[in-house]
């Protein structure tokens, strides 16, 4: 039964991927990417499974204990769903609290009527899911702002560290997945056509925000927030009069964001300063003991001070978006990821000509805002928090690919990637 299962349901699947595959490769200037993206995408997640890490060889033996409740004991299966402890036959599994991992583990489980006991289609599902939500991104900015077509692709379906860690087994495929679906349906909502339909789209932004959310709180938390106040900016700036200014909106935006915490530290501890703060230098602290002897971010007089963690913020940001340099580390990991950090650094230094000479990408100024600002905070989230150069790798693929988008978006970066012909506009 479970066999005859799997092979309908997976038949099912890709018979469906090849209507929509048939789809897309209809798309003008985009479809004859479809097929090759998606196939890196799923080379990826196979790639992953030759030599799992620890962490996925992890997610996926316990997955594979609460699958084999689900057909064993499909309602003690479900009341597992609602608490933190997994209790079958000798097996156990008790966690404190919510945790992401517990989370993720018990929605692999779900799904083991597709995926059976195999790391391989449980890395090509997660790999599909996070190629989904960025293809249906790169669509939407695509439609919307057409001249950062090219930046969309390479940023958000080439960009080689995203691409490795954001697929396979990982949180971060799902974190992708989230973020990407949430941006997309709030960008089309708010400057798509009239035709557009809202309440898919309304929808895909609440599925979105539910994975984000659950994959990692802060960065899910933090996309929202600035999604929200982006749309109150939005609206507000089109009843004219001085918000129509650049500078008044940017106030605005950050002035609603900081009212926003605020309210939230005085609904929650959980958001308050001294306890995020507190939270954010004991995770430092513990993950800097083993990662001595190492390259790492060196932080030693970080303390759960305001005055501390603005100070250390810079290098912070610094560290995550261009760390390991070239001469850290002596693995073929550490070189790749230095070379990429090197082209990283390039573009940001054409970013910043054409900002310096006030050119600009072809994008409103709110959504460059928003995005800045995300990306920057959740360099400094990692870089405060994730001293060991590998993991801080993995922590950012799910939002680097947007800080690339930007970049690549500017007019040198663009007009570079014209001139090499990798994606020309249609």
């Amino acid at each position: 039964m479970k066999l005859l299962l799997l092979l309908v349901a997976n038949a099912a699947v890709l018979g469906g991927l090849y209507r929509w595959l048939r789809a897309q490769r209809r798309l003008p200037g985009l479809g004859y990417l479809v097929v090759p993206t998606l196939a890196l995408r799923l080379l990826a997640g196979a790639v992953s499974t030759i030599r799992p890490t620890d962490d996925a060889w992890y997610y996926h033996l316990w997955s594979g204990q609460m699958a084999a409740q689900l057909w064993a004991a499909p309602d003690q299966w479900l009341q597992m769903l609602t608490t933190d402890e997994f209790h079958f036959g000798e097996r156990h599994l008790v966690f404190h609290g919510y945790s992401n991992t517990f989370f993720f583990m018990k929605l692999l489980s779900a799904f083991g009527w597709l995926t059976g006991d195999s790391l391989l289609l449980q890395a090509l599902y997660l790999s599909l899911a996070a190629f989904g939500a960025c293809w249906t991104l790169v669509r939407v900015l695509s439609q919307l702002f057409p001249g950062t077509r090219g930046a969309a692709v390479v940023s958000l379906l080439l960009w080689p560290s995203a691409l490795y860690w954001s697929s396979g087994v990982t949180k971060e495929s799902l974190l992708l997945a989230g973020s990407a679906l949430l941006l997309a349906a709030v960008l089309l909502l708010l400057y798509g056509p009239v035709g557009t339909r809202r309440w898919g789209w309304a929808a895909g932004a609440l599925l979105g925000t539910w994975l984000s959310f659950k994959m990692r709180f802060f960065f899910g938390g933090a996309l929202l927030a600035l999604l929200l106040a982006l749309a109150a900016v939005h609206f507000v700036s089109q009843l004219g009069g001085p918000l129509r200014r650049r500078r008044w909106q940017a106030l605005l935006l950050i002035g609603l964001l900081a009212a926003g915490a605020w309210g939230a530290g005085e609904v929650s501890p959980v958001f308050r300063f001294n306890k995020f703060a507190s939270q954010l230098t004991r995770t430092y602290s513990a993950l800097r003991q083993k990662s001595l002897g190492r390259p790492h971010v060196a932080l030693p007089e970080l303390a759960p001070t305001a005055e501390s963690i603005l100070r250390h913020t810079p290098k912070a940001i610094a560290s995550t978006l261009f760390r390991p340099f070239a001469w850290e580390g002596d693995t073929v990991f550490y070189g790749f990821a230095a070379l990429e950090n090197l082209g990283l650094l390039l573009l940001a230094g054409l970013a910043a000509a054409d900002w310096a000479r006030r050119r600009g990408a072809p994008l409103p100024f709110l959504v460059a805002l928003v995005l800045v600002l995300y990306c920057l905070l959740m360099a400094a989230l990692v870089g405060l928090s994730t001293p060991n150069l590998g993991t801080l790798s993995r922590y950012r693929a799910p939002w680097l690919p947007l800080l690339v988008y930007l970049l690549l978006a500017q007019p040198t970066a663009a007009g570079l990637l014209r001139r090499l012909r990798i994606l020309t506009p249609a």
